[in-house]
């Protein structure tokens, strides 16, 4: 029974990394048939499109009632695409970080971050009170009022982010070679939500399955195995970024993925049914904002992420996921 759900979860992988792709595809070539600058592009359609892996398994999951799925999936993913996206594409070539993505974006990222995190009871971390409490125990809800307001935030950003966008907007040559009718962009479109969306459901099942009968908890199964396999698409498309030197793409993908992930996708699964957070993904949490802050000041030493602070960073991760074992 384990071997057919290993084999359903890779079946649904492989259907949202698909999925992921075609959305992209159809949306990016959607967008230059109307002249949409490539700011927009990159940070918006690329950066959704990308993350639409984590939003169908986490919609999935919160309608299910699978609250650590849910969460712990965006915490998981924001984690793999800071210290192994980025770090691996530092490691393939340094990685410029602009003094406007450290001012603007990476305060975009952490303070959501750092807010879920106080509203969950992270303070309580710092002064004992979650140091007798069992792991799985309740730490606190991501309730409807917070979702909305999430995605009120997230809505306002991507109202700043057009703006700005179109204040430098001009007219571009279409770069990504596409030649498509707007038919075959919605098609493009349409097939790449339907394996989205199925292959959503396919991981949620199977992963659920599969912690069962290992015994390994939701929180666990999501935070390695859900949270590594819905960020495939952004490792490798800015992975390829950054073989082809376009590392302000790479950079681009990590942070506008963190951030829809953490505002979007968060928002919309604890608006469907508010999302239960346990002490565990609280720890994770902290977790995320401390790597946050030193992939930060990486970033602020050099004005760039150089190979030596890659390869620390995907170490780190080994050690994030050796802590959540153990845990």
């Amino acid at each position: 029974m384990v071997i057919l759900n290993i084999l359903i979860l890779a079946a649904g992988f492989a259907a949202l990394i698909k999925g992921a792709d075609l959305f992209v595809d159809g949306s990016a070539s959607l967008a230059r048939i109307f002249r949409v600058p490539a700011m927009i592009v990159g940070l918006t359609i690329v950066a959704m499109g990308t993350s639409a892996p984590e939003l169908a398994v986490s919609t999935v999951a919160a309608i299910e009632g699978s609250n650590e799925i849910a969460f712990s999936n965006v915490v998981g993913s924001n984690i793999f695409n800071i210290l192994v996206v980025l770090g691996v594409c530092a490691v393939v070539r340094p990685v410029p970080v602009d003094g406007k993505v450290l001012k603007k974006d990476f305060t975009v990222v952490t303070v959501p971050t750092l807010a879920v995190f106080l509203l969950m009871g992270g303070i309580r971390i710092f002064t004992g009170g979650l140091s007798g409490m069992d792991m799985e125990s309740v730490a606190g809800t991501v309730t409807r009022p917070v979702a909305i307001a999430l995605l009120v935030v997230f809505a306002g950003y991507l109202w700043l982010l057009t703006r700005s966008a179109k204040k430098n907007r001009r007219e571009e040559e279409n770069e990504f070679g596409f030649k498509k009718t707007k038919g075959k962009c919605a098609l493009l479109i349409l097939i790449g939500v339907v394996l989205i969306v199925a292959g959503g459901q396919a991981v949620v099942y199977a992963a659920k399955e599969i912690a069962r009968a290992l015994g390994m908890t939701e929180t666990l199964i999501a935070l390695t195995v859900v949270s590594v396999g819905t960020s495939l698409p952004e490792l490798v498309t800015s992975l390829v970024a950054a073989r082809k030197q376009e590392t302000e793409l790479a950079v681009g993908n990590v942070i506008g993925s963190n951030i829809f992930n953490m505002m979007m996708i968060l928002g919309v699964s604890a608006a469907i049914h508010p999302v239960t957070v346990n002490v565990a993904s609280v720890w994770d949490l902290l977790i995320l904002l401390s790597i946050t802050a030193v992939t930060w000041i990486f970033a602020l030493a050099g004005k760039r992420i150089n190979r030596a602070e890659g390869i620390l960073m995907v170490l780190a991760y080994a050690g994030v996921i050796a802590f959540a074992i153990i845990r």
